[in-house]
């Protein structure tokens, strides 16, 4: 029977499970996480331990209610274009359609982003024959505005290969910018009416600090890594992410969802784990933040687990920062 979800534990047990992206469809709460396998293989910092493969969808009633596993919806095995390393998914509806959207690595090792479809938001999906040409790197995120343009927002550093694309071609050997030169930003691009295709190439969302200067790649413990979100508040755009190696998720604010953004501050200081990433949804009147962390494993990074905390807002609009561990 499964157990009625609290904020900041697990919400399920049974599989290990990230990266969740959460959406309100048809009054439910979905979430779209990547879905961890226990294995012994290498770990370093091209994201070899990330083997995942195939993806779940979780959903429940409200956020009192048990969760339901509605079991295996897309497999790696049936997507003709990837050979491996299904990562964080984001989900969208429009045109009366599901479509899921996923990075993967194509035959080459080359990270790509695809979409699959389906006429229900609990799968299963079927996979387009191609990647969604123009689109490298992870993370995809979509927002759709309430023009009912749809944004997909992307890229991840080391081991998504975000360094490897700024001539706009693949370089294998590419590495970032100086420390003290403007950080790599997500990138964004327009999608097509259908949602399966980008109608321009995608452009480098630039993070501002306080001051209005680029963040830059030094600064750590503000820019931009991975794991890009968007959600709109009283008509603001907030673009939310992980800053990867300070362990953060952090957010910048915006008049137009192609920016630019300035950094705000923190969401969620640091985890149990290496990654952190996350998503933003409104249910009713309140706020959620999706994340996860890897307690479920006892701290195998590799190894994590979904959790929920509801988010708040200060009167100018900033965010609360929560705490991810409020018994301790």
């Amino acid at each position: 029977m499964p157990k009625q979800p609290k904020p900041h534990e697990p919400l399920v047990t049974h599989i290990y499970t990230a990266d969740p992206s959460a959406h309100v469809f048809e009054g439910r709460i979905y979430i779209y996480p990547s879905h961890d396998l226990d294995h012994d293989g290498p770990i370093n910092d091209n994201g070899d331990q990330y083997k995942m493969e195939d993806y779940h969808v979780l959903s429940m009633d409200d956020l009192n209610s048990p969760v339901t596993d509605h079991g295996e919806v897309l497999h790696v095995k049936d997507v003709p274009w990837a050979s491996c390393q299904m990562w964080a998914p984001d989900a969208a509806f429009k045109n009366g359609k599901y479509y899921l959207f996923f990075p993967a690595r194509d035959h080459e090792g080359i990270f790509r982003i695809g979409v699959a479809t389906s006429v229900s938001p609990a799968g299963p999906f079927k996979a387009e024959e191609q990647y969604i040409q123009g689109s490298f790197s992870i993370d995809p995120a979509v927002f759709i505005d309430e023009d009912e343009q749809a944004y997909m927002l992307f890229g991840g550093l080391w081991g998504g290969q975000l360094e490897k694309w700024q001539t706009g071609s693949y370089v294998e050997h590419a590495e970032g910018p100086a420390p003290d030169e403007p950080a790599l930003g997500p990138r964004i691009a327009k999608l097509s009416e259908d949602m399966l295709s980008m109608t321009s190439e995608a452009m480098e969302m630039v993070i501002l600090d306080q001051e209005g200067q680029p963040l830059t790649a030094g600064n750590e413990e503000c820019r931009y890594f991975e794991g890009p979100w968007m959600h709109k508040y009283n008509d603001k755009y907030y673009l939310s992410y992980s800053t990867g190696s300070t362990h953060k998720l952090v957010y910048a604010i915006g008049d137009s969802p192609m920016g630019p953004f300035t950094y705000q501050g923190t969401i969620l200081p640091p985890v149990m784990g290496w990654t952190t990433h996350h998503s933003i949804v409104q249910f009713k009147e309140k706020w959620y933040l999706f994340y996860h962390d890897c307690s479920l494993s006892g701290g195998v990074d590799y190894k994590r687990c979904v959790k929920f905390a509801e988010l708040t807002y200060n009167s100018d609009g900033t965010i609360r920062m929560i705490d991810p561990y409020p018994e301790k």
